[in-house]
C-alpha cells in the first residue's frame, strides 16, 4: 500500500498494517507520537519483529470513554461504524491515500487526528445499550391518546395519524406508514413504520405537538438511507417482513396471516387499503391500513 503526501512516497508492508490493526492506540495519537516513528522504521527497513516492538511500545491500553449522552449522540448519528469512520475522512485524505479501506484503518487507529475515536467495540456496545434502553422504555410509555385535543388543521399527515390512533391502539386496525424525507444530516431516507409498534414503544405526543418529526429508523420494518446505502429490515410485534425476489417487500400480519404488498402497481391485499397523503410535511407519505378480525 502506497501513501503519498509526506516528505516522500513510502509503502506500508501488509504485515505492518496487520500489526497496526492489532494495537489499541491512546487518545493523544499523531504523527509525532507514533506515525513518525513508524515511518522512520519503514524507511530504515527494520525487521517485522522490531517494528512490532516499536508499534506496541507506543501504544497503550487506555481508551477514551464514550459513555453517556456523548456516546449516544455518535451512535444515533451513524447507522454503521464505517459511516462513523467516513465522517472523519476528507477528500484530501482520499486523494493521497487512494484507498477508502486504508483511510478507515488510519482513522480507527487514531492517526487521522488527535481527536478521540470510538472503537468498533465501543460503537457496537453503545448501539446495543441504546437499543436496550429503547426496549425497556416500552413499559414506561404513557397509555393515553397522544393526539387528543390537538389542533392539527393544516397538517394532513398528522390528522391522518390522529384519525387512526384509537383504532390502532384497540387492535381494530394495523397501520403501516411509508415515509420518504430527509434526516437531520440532510440524507434522503425512506422506510416503512409499524404505527402500532411506535405507539407502544414511544411517546408520540411531541410529534402531534409539531415539536418532533416522525421519521423511519433502522429498527423499523424497513429503512433505507439513499446516501450511505444502508438498508435494514425488521419484523415487529404486528408484522413479519417477507423478502420476495418477484414481488419485493411483503408484510405478513401476525394475527390473521394476511399478506400486505407495498408495490404501488399492485393491490395491497385482502382487508387492506393504500392511501397517499398529499402534504408538504414530508417528501412522500403513503399509509397502508389493514382491518383485523381480532385484536392485533
Amino acid at each position: 500500500m502506497v501513501i503519498k503526501g509526506l516528505s516522500t512516497m513510502w509503502m506500508v508492508p501488509r504485515h505492518v498494517m496487520t500489526m497496526m490493526s492489532d494495537v489499541r492506540w491512546p487518545d493523544a495519537r499523531n504523527e509525532d507520537s507514533w506515525g513518525k516513528g513508524l515511518l522512520e522504521s519503514v524507511l530504515r527497513g527494520d525487521s517485522r519483529e522490531r517494528m512490532a516492538t516499536s508499534i506496541r511500545r507506543r501504544a497503550t491500553v487506555s481508551l477514551p470513554t464514550f459513555a453517556g449522552s456523548y456516546g449516544d449522540t455518535i451512535v444515533q448519528s451513524f447507522d454503521t461504524y464505517e459511516e462513523y469512520l467516513d465522517s472523519q475522512i476528507t477528500s484530501t485524505d482520499l486523494f493521497y491515500l487512494e484507498d477508502i479501506d486504508l483511510a478507515r484503518q488510519l482513522v480507527e487507529l487514531g492517526y487521522r487526528s488527535n481527536a478521540e475515536i470510538m472503537t468498533r467495540d465501543q460503537f457496537t456496545k453503545q448501539k446495543e445499550a441504546l437499543e436496550q434502553s429503547r426496549l425497556q422504555a416500552l413499559q414506561k410509555v404513557p397509555k393515553k391518546i397522544f393526539s387528543a385535543g390537538k389542533d392539527l388543521s393544516g397538517f394532513p399527515f398528522l390528522k391522518a395519524l390522529a384519525d387512526r390512533e384509537h383504532a390502532v391502539r384497540h387492535g381494530n386496525m394495523a397501520t403501516i406508514i411509508f415515509i420518504r424525507d430527509y434526516n437531520p444530516k440532510g440524507h434522503e431516507i425512506s422506510g416503512y413504520i409499524d404505527y402500532g409498534e411506535r405507539l407502544k414503544s414511544e411517546d408520540l405526543e411531541p410529534i402531534f405537538d409539531c415539536k418532533k418529526r416522525l421519521l423511519p429508523m433502522p429498527y423499523d420494518l424497513s429503512y433505507y438511507n439513499w446516501v450511505t446505502l444502508n438498508s435494514c429490515s425488521n419484523s415487529s410485534s404486528n408484522y413479519q417482513v417477507v423478502a420476495d425476489s418477484v414481488d419485493g417487500l411483503l408484510l405478513k400480519n401476525k394475527k390473521d396471516r394476511k399478506i400486505l404488498s407495498v408495490d404501488p402497481n399492485k393491490e395491497p391485499g385482502d382487508n387492506s387499503t393504500r392511501t397517499t397523503i398529499e402534504t408538504d410535511e414530508y417528501q412522500q407519505v403513503v399509509i397502508y391500513d389493514h382491518s383485523t378480525r381480532r385484536r392485533v
